[in-house]
């Protein structure tokens, strides 16, 4: 059976979005293993087995408003990990060195797990577009919020998605608008 001419555009449409990378709400992200900037090792999978949930994000040492973040996500991280959330930060840049990274975590009290990804394979699993860039997986590695870690107006978009969560409540917004530096793509 042929296809009508103008349903052919829209079904390639279609297929690139079903072949295009990323994570959906509900979806399941991908295993990932890989070495700390501090030389120890980390695995997605390990990390969600021994938590409630993880939080991914996406960091940058040079970008402001990652940066802007930094006392935030500490004082969060430390918060959060009584309760068995844990944090990793992944830094995508191809110009940001392992040293600088390691330091720059060291003077902003960064005490999770934070990985390089100067080739940008994380990036491209997670379609991570900016920095910061936040994905709120559960316990099986499912996306429960994905976006930003606060709005402009103050907003604790991040930390109501973790209190929701842990309480067993829908998380709304499920998604918000990440804004920050972009990821530069291969």
């Amino acid at each position: 059976m042929a296809v009508p001419r103008p349903l052919v555009p829209a079904l390639l449409l279609l297929a690139a979005a079903r072949l295009a990378p990323g994570l959906d709400i509900g979806g399941t992200a991908r295993d990932f293993e890989t070495a700390t900037v501090e030389g120890g090792h980390f695995s997605l999978s390990a990390s969600e087995k021994g938590h409630t949930a993880v939080v991914v994000l996406f960091l940058s040492t040079l970008c402001p408003y990652s940066n802007y973040y930094n006392d935030l996500l500490r004082d969060m991280s430390q918060e959060f990990s009584a309760r068995r959330v844990a944090f990793v930060g992944i830094n995508s840049s191809r110009v940001e060195t392992l040293a600088e990274i390691r330091d720059h975590a060291q003077q902003h009290g960064h005490t999770f797990p934070i990985v390089r990804d100067g080739d940008g394979r994380l990036a491209e699993l997670f379609d991570a577009r900016r920095t910061p860039e936040v994905f709120l997986l559960d316990g099986n590695g499912r996306l429960r919020y994905h976006g930003r870690i606060a709005s402009k107006i103050s907003s604790p978009d991040l930390k109501n998605a973790l209190e929701s969560f842990l309480a067993g409540r829908d998380i709304r917004p499920a998604e918000t608008k990440a804004f920050g530096c972009a990821i530069s793509r291969r």
